[in-house]
């Protein structure tokens, strides 16, 4: 069970909370010239420039955002209410200089977010806020354990397949992600790499109802398969290695041609996942103390569990999370003090020649 534990996210348990707020690109009511703001002349580095923030619509990236966002608050920036968008979307608006940053950028899995939307020309990606992160998928641990399944290979047979069957067609129903969502496209390529696409059904829609219903499965005694990532709250709630098991890949099969195998000999068909921030080029490079500070943050999944367990027992409004960020910065007072002497003396170093 060594690769199961290798990823096992924290017991503790999570949940997950949503906005349903939607974005598109045009409905970013932002002033054009935010993302491109002068440095200010004298005093904090960031004296009188406002940031705009942007984040999917998964509820638990706010406390990782709002941490930014406050450390940005010392350097003298004014922050301006966190906007929700798809991921895609909060790639192309940073680009276009309609917001600053995005806090959680998944690298490799949002790669071509970022090349499409203009590459290191037009962004910049920094630091390594948080990680290593894992995503598979999963079965529960009855059926795993009754039919012998550690392989998603496994899955190629009818007999097997039908085992996850919810809707009469004959194939496994796999829960999967939503559309637009950068592990849409993994699972699609998987569907095809290992031969699945006659006996798997990938199953869409909005990830957090169909979760709602797998477990609503898993409680009724029926077996369950389903892509989840760490750190989400469904892990604490379905527990790798007591309630399910990840399901091992036969081969890497990355679209970049990069291995997926663990150093523990593991394979869970995606690559293991750092939490970086995406910022507008063109501003960074006005901003060196933000970019500084975008490049020593870290924030461990652990406190990232901790807090989505939180949340997960109700204490999910904005305020919430707020009071949640404050108490973090509190508890780790000397660390996030030492983020902030070393943004002020990235602002307070001799500029480059030719910048």
């Amino acid at each position: 069970m060594q690769h199961v534990k290798h990823f096992e996210v924290t017991r503790r348990k999570q949940r997950r909370f949503q906005w349903l707020s939607a974005l598109a690109l045009a409905a970013l009511t932002l002033t054009t010239g935010l993302a491109l703001a002068q440095t200010p002349d004298a005093g904090l580095p960031g004296k009188g420039i406002k940031v705009q923030a942007l984040q999917s619509p998964i509820g638990e990236e706010t406390f990782q955002t709002m941490l930014v966002d406050r450390a940005l608050e010392k350097l003298g920036y004014e922050p301006q209410p966190i906007r929700e968008v798809d991921y895609p979307t909060a790639h192309i608006a940073i680009a276009n200089g309609d917001a600053t940053y995005l806090a959680v950028h998944w690298d490799p899995l949002h790669r071509d977010y970022y090349d499409n939307a203009g590459g290191d020309a037009k962004l910049l990606r920094t630091g390594q806020y948080a990680g290593p992160a894992a995503q598979g998928y999963m079965i529960d641990k009855a059926s795993a354990e009754k039919y012998r399944i550690t392989n998603i290979d496994q899955l190629r047979d009818p007999a097997i397949a039908k085992l996850f069957d919810h809707d009469g067609d004959g194939k496994a129903d796999l829960t999967g992600c939503n559309p637009g969502w950068g592990c849409e496209a993994m699972i699609e390529h998987h569907l095809d790499a290992y031969k699945l696409r006659p006996t798997v059904a990938h199953v869409q829609g909005s990830y957090s109802a169909l979760i709602a219903d797998t477990i609503g499965r898993y409680r009724r005694g029926e077996p369950i398969l389903y892509y989840t990532w760490t750190p989400y709250w469904v892990s604490g709630v379905l527990v790798p290695g007591k309630d399910v098991v990840w399901l091992q890949a036969p081969f890497s099969a990355n679209p970049q041609g990069a291995s997926t195998r663990l150093d523990d000999g593991s394979d869970y068909g995606f690559s293991v996942n750092t939490t970086r921030i995406v910022v507008n080029r063109a501003w960074a490079e006005k901003n060196p103390a933000a970019v500084r500070l975008f490049e020593v943050m870290r924030l461990p999944i652990a406190d990232i569990n901790a807090q989505n367990e939180r949340m997960r027992k109700g204490e999910n409004t904005q305020a919430d999370i707020a009071r949640h960020t404050a108490g973090w910065i509190r508890y780790h007072q000397a660390l996030f003090d030492g983020w902030i002497a070393q943004a002020l003396a990235a602002a307070r170093a001799p500029a480059k020649e030719g910048s």
